[in-house]
């Protein structure tokens, strides 16, 4: 490397930095060697102290001069040349290592890296049309213009959120009139989307139950273990996903919530299972109610597909419902990166459902307590679009039938990919689990790691390790060609 320094009488000292011979890395230096030229001046410039020429950062009783020869590192070619060392400091972050990538948004990163026209990213839970592009929802722009007419200002929202969008993400989730609303039992506070309001709720266990563990799914989406991790919340996981059935593993899953120390916390998928797409029927969810009472556990509920798997929001919030129905105090979090199409507003939210409004009260204080010192307070934009769009009559229903043509788009891809699998695939292989499943993801049970690498080497599709993709990355024109690479890598790769 070469740096010029342009000194106060226009005299340059060029700087040589060499790397010797045997050394690996450059960190394994302790010492940097410095060969420094000096021009016609040179004589005259050392016997008026040469040394004040160098960068202040450089400290002069580090250096050493030397003749040729005394070093092997050293060497001197003619008088104009001075050689010398100067000493250099590890630098402090040296522990720091090398952080994997994500697992989930590495996957665009590879996609975008790939220049094959046949390219698919099915990683990332992203909606996508017909085209594959990214979706901004109509009701989302009459709902920005609105607030560019009233002109709305950019003040900071108080800690808690915005209350409009609080009241409103609240009577979304459990039903305007419900007992828990009106009688003031719920506590809510604007998130950083889903993501944000899960720290917020890992934070406030880790504080106020402390050794209480949270059960996870086995599997579930990637960020949890790694958001209670950070929160310093111990956690294991249930039996959730069958292999050998490519459906639900119930009574797996309900031995280890009964044998679950009591009070633990369960984390439930609202609806639309994030990777498997495998929800527990109704019935199933009154069985898993049951036994959550009767083990006093506390109920921990991620939504992040209201109105987006089913289309309805009334039927994807059946099961959080359920539970309050039941009286029993529980987390709710809450995002609408899908559901409206948010996704870079972190926008979303954390219910806690209490057995008293004086509860709720003390819950909210602590939950803004551990706000503030986190980011202050919320994000107003994105707040504000949910506020309106779900306040006015009119953009709510429009907002309704945006979900229902999103989520039924889903479908019909879902469709088209279970006939193409069944009529190209001559094995006799069941692949009805495709259509049983439900929301933007798919477990195709290429579980193995050869066969999505397969899938990604040889067919340039893109997806996650665990064999989940996502549907709303898929176009009609598209189903042939992914369950070609789909049968050919669950066949020809062990």
């Amino acid at each position: 490397y070469r740096l010029v320094i342009h000194c106060s009488f226009d005299t340059n000292l060029d700087l040589i930095v060499s790397k010797p011979r045997g050394c690996n890395e450059v960190q394994d230096l302790l010492q940097l060697f410095f060969l420094i030229r000096i021009d016609s001046m040179a004589s005259s410039m050392l016997s008026l102290g040469w040394t004040s020429l160098l960068p202040r950062e450089i400290n002069k009783d580090k250096l050493k001069l030397g003749p040729s020869g005394s070093n092997p590192f050293l060497r001197t070619k003619s008088l104009s040349r001075v050689t010398m060392s100067v000493s250099v400091k590890p630098s402090r972050f040296e522990g720091i290592t090398m952080a994997p990538p994500d697992p989930i948004l590495g996957v665009s990163e590879a996609f975008k890296a790939d220049t094959n026209e046949l390219k698919l990213n099915l990683g990332v839970g992203a909606y996508r049309t017909e085209e594959l592009q990214p979706y901004v929802l109509n009701v989302v722009k009459k709902a920005e213009n609105l607030m560019l007419e009233r002109g709305d200002n950019k003040e900071y929202l108080p800690i808690e959120g915005l209350a409009a969008f609080n009241k409103a993400t609240a009577e979304l989730l459990f039903g305007a009139g419900h007992p828990v609303i009106k009688e003031q039992k719920v506590a809510t506070i604007q998130g950083l989307s889903g993501t944000g309001s899960l720290r917020l709720a890992a934070a406030l266990i880790e504080r106020y139950f402390p050794g209480a563990k949270v059960l996870i799914s086995a599997p579930t989406w990637g960020n949890h273990k790694n958001i209670f991790n950070d929160a310093k919340v111990p956690w294991s996981e249930y039996r959730y996903y069958d292999p050998k059935t490519i459906g639900l593993d119930f009574e797996g899953m309900i031995q280890d919530i009964k044998e679950a120390p009591e009070g633990s916390f369960i984390l439930l998928h609202g609806c639309a299972h994030n990777p498997t797409g495998i929800d527990p029927t109704p019935e199933q969810w009154v069985k898993i109610a049951d036994v959550i009472q009767e083990k006093n556990h506390i109920p921990f509920f991620d939504v992040a597909y209201q109105g987006f798997a089913s289309g309805s929001l009334d039927e994807d919030a059946a099961s959080v419902r359920l539970f309050a129905e039941r009286g029993m105090e529980f987390f709710v979090a809450q995002s609408y990166s899908k559901n409206l199409g948010l996704y870079a507003e972190r926008i979303g939210a954390i219910n806690v459902v209490c057995s008293s409004a004086d509860a709720a009260t003390r819950v909210k204080s602590q939950l803004k307590r551990i706000a503030r010192p986190m980011y202050s307070n919320p994000p107003v934009h994105g707040a504000r679009i949910v506020a309106n769009v779900v306040g006015d009559a009119t953009m709510f229903g429009e907002w309704k039938a945006e979900m229902e043509m999103m989520a039924g788009r889903i479908k019909t891809v879902r469709q088209r990919l279970y006939d193409s699998l069944v009529s190209k695939d001559k094995s006799g292989k069941d692949w009805s689990f495709i259509l049983k499943q439900i929301g933007m993801f798919s477990f195709t049970g290429l579980n193995k790691a050869q066969q999505s690498d397969n899938m990604t080497n040889k067919w340039h599709v893109y997806m996650t390790k665990d064999g989940r993709i996502s549907l709303a990355g898929l176009s009609m024109a598209k189903c042939e060609y992914l369950a070609d690479a789909i049968i050919d890598s669950y066949h020809n790769v062990s």
